[in-house]
């Protein structure tokens, strides 16, 4: 297509004038500043009513806004610097956009406080108006305390109030677990070969939070053994998987470096992979989610007698105390009957029930000593 004459049109066009030729050949002309909107011009530059036109849009400019900086010792300047601190980056990006969130209201209520004045009360205060909703108040704790924290250790406060603050109890125990029937359930609405199967075959037999099974791919499989780097804590956790998993993987259709993909072929991202499973479990007819499997994967390691150390390696836990959670609430009678087994054998191996040969055999009265 040949493209009409620049002929008669200034060079350059006035600032913030840009010009765009239609399919048709047509010069048409614009106002824009940066990513603002866009305001149709006369054609002709050389016009009067281009000039008038071209005189209202730098007229009806907007000044540009002067950002005052936060002053210094405010809440709104401490949290400034803690969100660009090496301490800030090193949190999970979960963990990050939570806690932006709680600090993005501390900072409309009370980001003109001058940090400093901060005590124990203020943060006790703060949690009791937060009561009936104890999980966002303790998720509120913890962000004042990650602020709080980084903040002693860079001098800018001598203290942390937030130490001695108790977290508010919780009396829910969060997402509910599945149950084997709920399994069975699930098996039975979704065949072998579909995206649905896999993952809840993945999460079940590995355990993993939502967001590792959506990182998880071929890369993190040799032969058997499945090896990753949980998002959350950064702990590395191995698993070895059943051959039937395994052979599952290979029939279904994933993508290259996701186990895992939408049917387009794309890998879930956290959120959307939590509604498209939460959907599938529905239509299985267990109201449940992807962490309810986890829970029960936890379940059935600690009844069949796993430790607090090995439910830490499975399920990528930083401390104990998580896994103390289902090693407490584990099937003690089954555990029981078990451990009293293995004293029976190292007992039985270790000391025999009988005598040396030749001696009497427990049990047996000494034979008295009759004389005549």
């Amino acid at each position: 297509m040949t493209l009409p004459s620049d002929e008669g049109m200034p060079k350059p066009l006035p600032k913030h004038v840009t010009k765009t030729i239609t399919r048709y050949g047509k010069v048409l002309l614009y106002f824009r500043i940066d990513k603002g909107p866009r305001r149709r011009l006369p054609d002709d530059p050389n016009s009067y009513e281009f000039d008038m036109a071209y005189a209202e849009c730098l007229a009806s400019k907007p000044r540009p806004k002067n950002k005052v900086p936060a002053a210094a010792k405010t809440m709104e300047w401490l949290i400034g610097r803690y969100m660009e601190s090496a301490a800030w980056v090193t949190l999970s990006d979960g963990t990050r956009r939570q806690r932006s969130n709680i600090f993005k209201h501390v900072v409309e209520k009370n980001g003109k406080v001058d940090f400093s004045a901060v005590v124990a009360k203020h943060i006790r205060n703060r949690l009791d108006q937060m009561a009936s909703t104890p999980v966002q108040a303790n998720n509120y704790l913890k962000a004042m305390n990650g602020l709080f924290q980084w903040a002693v250790k860079n001098d800018h406060r001598e203290n942390n109030p937030c130490l001695g603050v108790e977290r508010l109890t919780v009396k829910s125990n969060g997402f509910p677990a599945w149950t084997i029937d709920d399994a069975k359930a699930f098996r039975a609405a979704w065949a072998e070969g579909t995206m649905q199967r896999l993952a809840f075959e993945l999460l079940l037999h590995v355990g993993s939070r939502r967001g590792d099974l959506t990182d998880m791919g071929r890369q993190h499989l040799r032969g058997n053994v499945l090896s990753f780097r949980t998002s959350k804590t950064g702990s590395v956790v191995t698993v070895e998987l059943p051959d039937y998993v395994v052979d599952l993987i290979d029939a279904t259709k994933t993508g290259d470096l996701h186990f895992i993909v939408t049917s387009h072929g794309k890998p879930f991202s956290k959120a959307g992979f939590g509604n498209w499973f939460g959907e599938a479990s529905r239509k299985a007819g267990v109201e449940k989610n992807a962490h309810g499997l986890r829970k029960l994967a936890a379940t059935i390691a600690a009844d069949e007698g796993a430790t607090a150390h090995e439910l830490m390696a499975q399920f990528g836990w930083a401390s104990p105390k998580q896994a103390e959670v289902y090693t407490r609430g584990a099937d003690r009678a089954k555990l029981g009957i078990r451990s009293s087994k293995r004293v029976a054998e190292r007992v039985k191996n270790e000391t025999p029930p009988t005598n040396e040969p030749g001696s009497p055999k427990q049990g047996d009265k000494p034979l008295k000593n009759n004389t005549a």
